[in-house]
This record gives structure tokens, C-alpha cells and sequence, in this order.
């Protein structure tokens, strides 16, 4: 089998060194703010985004990539790809994979295959580098959609965030409905499995939610190797604490700190800090 590209999307929240290293193409989604269109992660900064989001009362949208924004890069790819695999945010969070899906089935020349992540963020990132290494070491495209499906289903996701203000606006509300009422008052401790989101806890402190999610880590992992990343929004020093922490405690494969990008920060704001990770049986 000749060389396997792979392509994610912008919500992965991969680091850029991580996406160069690992040769993976990442598909913009779009942000549209004050009549203007932003491609997440390339003509807006995460800080900009951030600081926009203080002073501003007008509150951003965003959008899934277009057909033809994935079929102009799978096209690309086919020139020198055999087979193509595009992993996605799960159908019922956004219209990506869809999008990804009837582009796939335009292009000739290479098969291309779409993949649900099954999960989002710093999640799906792990999901993709996975599937990454197994191309460069050379796999046939059905064992790298198998162990897509694989990790998918494995990854652990869970976030606090510092108000509820942005996913109410955004209409998102609804996967947290059990925080209304005394929720402004509260760092909720959020869990993301299989595109379904919910409450795990409800801490009243930033210091709780943080020991929270070290708790959690340590009930899930025990003893077993990880793969980890600590994901934050505007809050990297509270990110790298929590990496500190992590590091000391678990045998981590990886472990690597993101920020949220422009389009994940409009759906929750700034002080978002959470994890991912993944077990190794």
C-alpha cells in the first residue's frame, strides 16, 4: 500500500508541531463574527478570540467546512495519496463529517474513507495522532479505520468551565440542562463520551475542579500506560499545572498541552481546563 494521508478538522485542537510532525492535514471551520469570516486557527488567534469575547456583547457563530473546502483538499492529497482517512467530530455535534462524506464521494484517483472520532477536542486530536502513527508505520487503511473505531470508543473527556454564559448563547445549553439555577455559581465538571455531552460534577471552586479532574484521572487510569492532553481557554497556567501533576502520577505514552482554538473557545468561553486521554490495555 502506497502512502495513507490523513485528515482531521480545526476542533481536533492539535498543537501545530504536532500536525507538521505528524504530516496531518487539518480542515478549517469557520467563524463568523460582526459580518466577518474567520478560518479557525489561521485568520484568528485563540488570545484575539479571547479578548474579543471580554469586551464584546455580540457573540460569534461558527460553521462546519464546506463540500468543496474537503473536496479541494482531498483532491490535493490524491496526487500523491493512495487512500485517504478523514476523522470527524461525531454527526450529531456537526455537520463535518457529513460535509466530509459527500466530498469523499466526489474524488477519484484515491479511496477516501471518513471516520467518526466519537469524540471532540483534545479527544478527537488523540484519536488522529493515533491513526498517524499506524499510516506512517505503513497499515493497510482497514486496520487504521479499526483502530479509529478503537480509540474512539476509549477516550475519556471531561472539562470545567468557568460560566455557562457561551453554550447558553450558542443554543447549547441543552447538554447541560441540569446545571440551571445556581449554575453561575458553580465550575462544572462536564463529561464528553461517544458525541454525547453531560454533567459529571459540580464543584464551586476553579481549586476543587482541578482536584476534581485529577481524581477522575486517577479512578480511570489506575496502573495503565496513557495517552493524555490537557486542554484549556485562556488559561495555560492552570493547564500546566495539571500537566505537572499528571506527569508525576501516570506512566504517559504522551502528553502534550492545547489551547482551544478560536471556534472551540466560542462555544465555552474563557477558563475552560480539561483532559483527554486514552488507556493502554
Amino acid at each position: 500500500m502506497g502512502k495513507i494521508a490523513i485528515v482531521t478538522d480545526s476542533s481536533a485542537n492539535l498543537p501545530e508541531e504536532l500536525v507538521k510532525e505528524h504530516d496531518i492535514t487539518v480542515v478549517p471551520i469557520y467563524l463568523f463574527w460582526n459580518g466577518v469570516t474567520y478560518r479557525d486557527g489561521v485568520d484568528l488567534s485563540s488570545s484575539e478570540l479571547y479578548r474579543r469575547l471580554r469586551e464584546s456583547t455580540i457573540l460569534p457563530k461558527t460553521s462546519a467546512p464546506s463540500v468543496g473546502d474537503f473536496l479541494k483538499v482531498y483532491l490535493a492529497l490524491a496526487q500523491e495519496a493512495e487512500a485517504i482517512i478523514s476523522i470527524h467530530l461525531p454527526p450529531n455535534l456537526s455537520a463535518t463529517y457529513e460535509a466530509a462524506r459527500t466530498a469523499a464521494q466526489m474524488v477519484e484517483g484515491a479511496k477516501v474513507y471518513v471516520a467518526n472520532a466519537h469524540t471532540a477536542a483534545a479527544g478527537q486530536g488523540l484519536v488522529v495522532l493515533e491513526a498517524a502513527r499506524l499510516a506512517r508505520q505503513g497499515a493497510e487503511p482497514e486496520r487504521i479505520l479499526k483502530r479509529v473505531e478503537e480509540i474512539g470508543l476509549k477516550v475519556h473527556l471531561y472539562a470545567f468551565l468557568s460560566t455557562l454564559k457561551y453554550l447558553y448563547f450558542g443554543g447549547r445549553i441543552g447538554l447541560a440542562s441540569a446545571l440551571l439555577g445556581s449554575a453561575l455559581q458553580l465550575c462544572p465538571v462536564l463529561y464528553l463520551r461517544d458525541g454525547v455531552a453531560d454533567v459529571w460534577s459540580k464543584p464551586r471552586t476553579r481549586s476543587k475542579a482541578l482536584q476534581e479532574l485529577l481524581r477522575i484521572a486517577e479512578q480511570k487510569i489506575g496502573g495503565r500506560r496513557v495517552h493524555l492532553a490537557v486542554m484549556h481557554g485562556d488559561a495555560l497556567e492552570d493547564a500546566l499545572y495539571l500537566k505537572w501533576e499528571l506527569e508525576k502520577r501516570f506512566d504517559c505514552a504522551e502528553l502534550f498541552v492545547t489551547e482551544f482554538t478560536p471556534v472551540m473557545g466560542a462555544h465555552t468561553g474563557p477558563g475552560l481546563v480539561g483532559i483527554a486521554f486514552w488507556c493502554e490495555e
